[in-house]
């Protein structure tokens, strides 16, 4: 009986301790997570950049193999091409300056900034579409060799995340006029712009720079 008894208080003893330590277990969690929040925005954008990049990765899979054969032969590289991958870099820039002075509280400026961002976006846009122009005024178009279709469905693919990102900055521009400094949307905007710049820049090297 005594046995029984000294059983069943060794029993509840480790009970009770196992139970101190999944609770202090569980707080230290609360914890560290009170410091280092994750948004569900910010699981959101990591869920959306990690398909796109299986998405180009997939992309770029089927264009080295498809490079490999006899028969590849690159298509004219349209100037204007440069100018695109420019404006897209400096937009870059001016979004960091935007993001910058509204993180200080200087909301006007930070605006201002966000604007001409968008606009270098819509430029860069419309340069790929003179690209596309000039590649037909050549006689170059989708179905005409395998590179061209590489580039014309890469710079599409590309160009409709960039419209999305372009919709995603005046969906910025209007949280900045609402949201107290250092909050908002604008920081999780600049990451995705930036991949898409970061996008591009490694998909006009595959294309044109290395032969």
């Amino acid at each position: 009986m005594t046995e029984a008894v000294i059983s069943q208080q060794d029993v509840a003893a480790v009970g009770a301790e196992s139970f101190d330590v999944l609770a202090g277990a569980a707080e230290e969690e609360i914890a560290f997570a009170e410091e280092t929040p994750v948004s569900n925005g910010q699981i959101g954008l990591g869920a959306l950049l990690g398909t796109v990049t299986m998405l180009f990765a997939g992309f770029t899979s089927a264009y080295l193999v498809r490079r490999a054969s006899l028969d590849w032969q690159p298509i004219y590289s349209p100037p204007i091409l440069w100018f695109n991958t420019v404006a897209l870099v400096v937009s870059s820039v001016t979004l960091e300056v935007s993001k910058s002075w509204y993180r200080l509280g200087a909301i006007a400026k930070a605006k201002v900034w966000l604007l001409a961002t968008g606009l270098l976006g819509l430029l860069f846009l419309a340069g790929q579409g003179f690209a596309w122009r000039e590649l037909a005024a050549h006689g170059i178009y989708l179905p005409t060799s395998p590179h061209s279709s590489f580039f014309y469905m890469l710079t599409g693919v590309h160009g409709l995340h960039l419209l999305g990102g372009i919709a995603a900055l005046a969906y910025a521009a209007k949280q900045v006029w609402r949201t107290r400094p250092g909050g908002g949307v604008l920081p999780l905007c600049a990451v995705y712009w930036h991949f898409l710049t970061g996008i591009w820049l490694f998909l006009y090297f595959l294309l044109f720079v290395w032969r």
